[in-house]
């Protein structure tokens, strides 16, 4: 595996790579990588013959500044988790010039999906989301890209970018990695305590209750506020909670085949989201 850390020497191996035929695939993360990102990575087998993986905290896509400053950075440690899988040609990791240069002043905004859920909590958020992804794929020059199930509006926000800006990168969703307690896999999870930690696991117990009960026929609304009232006494702030279409993101019903259950809570400074599927 090869260290890239400017657009040009990234430029030169993609370049090369496309004459001798080769698929490029790639894997855009924010570095803290753990299984779920090395699942994204395994999914482009047989897909992609050459594999990018890129490391970039994006810092236009955090409304908190703090919470930018605390994410969890590591590249030694990533790289060598990248070398020992040997699946990845190139790890991209990029310092901010070469990815926001002197007088960069273009945002990419994927209108109507970027204002609910997780939109309207972080506002921008998914303005800085499109924004390097559209990057990434042009300096990857990537024919397909792996994103995970677990931000699904992320998810299918790029999903309405690259068709509505006829990007030549196909996008393939791969489905959320979960701990042995169900919590899904966050490089997020890094920063809970060991009590918060323990708490996490409140969340997908929950979920998976409610859905259960929905799937019973029981009254959305009172299944909803049931689960949110177990999220908060297990020390969750709730930030959203909502039984939406996976097509549309618009508010579902149970008898909607793609109707998802999402949700956002934090524990302390900690915030955590999932999804899952209704059917």
């Amino acid at each position: 595996m090869k260290l890239v850390k400017t657009r040009q020497e990234l430029a030169d191996i993609v370049t090369q790579w496309h004459r001798e035929g080769e698929t490029i695939g790639v894997v855009p993360t924010m570095g803290s990588l753990h299984n779920g990102h090395l699942a994204l990575i395994k999914a482009l087998d047989g897909k992609a013959t050459r594999r990018i993986v890129t490391i970039f905290v994006n810092p236009i896509q955090f409304n908190n500044p703090d919470d930018f400053h605390l994410y969890p950075r590591g590249l030694d440690a990533d790289a060598a988790i990248l070398t020992e899988t040997g699946m990845v040609d190139v790890l991209y990791a990029p310092d901010e010039t070469q990815i926001y240069p002197p007088g960069f002043s273009t945002r990419v905004i994927v209108s109507g999906l970027d204002a609910m859920l997780c939109g309207a909590d972080r506002p921008g958020h998914f303005d800085g989301v499109a924004t390097i992804v559209t990057k990434l794929f042009m300096q990857t020059r990537a024919d397909i890209a792996a994103f995970g199930e677990k931000d699904f509006q992320q998810l299918s926000i790029i999903r309405r970018m690259v068709q509505d800006l006829d990007l030549p990168t196909t996008i393939l969703p791969v489905p959320t990695v979960r701990e042995a307690d169900q919590l899904a896999l966050s490089s997020r999870n890094k920063r809970l305590t060991a009590a918060q930690r323990a708490r996490a696991a409140h969340l997908p117990a929950s979920l998976l209750t409610c859905l259960a009960e929905l799937k019973a026929g029981k009254n959305t609304d009172a299944c909803l506020q049931t689960c949110r009232e177990e999220l908060e006494e297990a020390g969750f702030t709730v930030h959203y909670l909502d039984l939406r279409s996976g097509t549309s993101l618009q508010v579902a019903q149970p008898s909607d085949p793609a109707a998802r259950l999402f949700v956002a809570a934090s524990l302390g400074d900690v915030r955590l989201i999932d999804n899952m599927p209704l059917s």
